[in-house]
């Protein structure tokens, strides 16, 4: 396996890259040589400061902001990317937020939000990348879902944010097999809980979350030329964790 593809001359777009595990991924690609797009809709401080620092580590760095639910504002975001830095090689859909609530407890709004989020998002930044990397017979594309989801893992709970992740993999198979004969690769990298949750490490295999890196690594994996002939996978992040031994 190459733990560090070369990747000097690719453009990485990693939406939700501001801050936290999206932040930690972006970098990771950095590190790797590839040129990379902060994106983030509100939290404009923190992509700058993230940009900085890919910069520092000899990446060519841009900033660009956009609701990635508005299928105008994701062509506007491409459009901005292809203008700066050329078309996108790399698309990691890392954007998904989530409502920790008891699914009756949850208003429809944030219902939508979730869903539009983590699937829509994904589905409408794939579509935007998909033919330029056809046209040039290379491309790379990680969704990043949850640990349970391949196990159709339902819980009262948050139950929109596991919906929306199933649509994520079930996407991330289809578009796979559609892409297949385009040079482009399409997979997953599915964390349970990463190292900036707030839940106490008695909740975790091996006691403790997955690291920044524990996810970073199979992202790098599936970017890599070596492995040009895996798609449609998922690689779940989580320890071991069996769900239905929980409690």
């Amino acid at each position: 396996m190459e733990p560090a593809p070369d990747l000097r001359g690719r453009t990485a777009l990693v939406t939700g890259s501001a801050k936290r595990v999206g932040r930690e991924l972006l970098l990771s690609i950095a590190d790797c040589g590839a040129d990379v797009v902060v994106h983030y809709n509100e939290s404009e401080a923190a992509a700058a400061a993230t940009a900085e620092e890919a910069r520092e580590r000899g990446s060519e760095a841009i900033t660009a902001q956009a609701d990635i639910t508005d299928p105008e504002a994701v062509g506007n975001l491409f459009d901005q990317v292809e203008a700066a830095l050329g078309p996108v090689d790399i698309l990691v859909n890392n954007v998904g937020d989530f409502d920790a609530r008891h699914w009756s407890d949850i208003d429809w709004e944030s219902w939508r939000n979730v869903v539009e989020t983590t699937f829509y998002g994904t589905v409408l930044c794939s579509r935007r990348a998909v033919p330029a990397m056809s046209e040039q017979g290379w491309g790379r594309i990680v969704n990043i879902g949850f640990a349970d989801s391949d196990r159709m893992h339902a819980n009262p709970v948050n139950f929109p944010y596991f919906v929306a992740k199933t649509g994520v993999l079930m996407f991330t198979r289809m578009l796979a097999a559609d892409t297949s004969d385009e040079g482009i690769t399409v997979n997953a990298v599915s964390p349970f809980a990463v190292e900036n949750t707030e839940a106490g490490v008695e909740a975790f295999p091996r006691g403790r979350p997955a690291r920044f890196e524990d996810v970073a690594a199979p992202l790098r994996f599936f970017l890599s030329d070596a492995t040009s002939y895996i798609s449609g996978e998922n690689v779940a992040v989580d320890g071991g964790r069996l769900p239905e031994f929980d409690g």
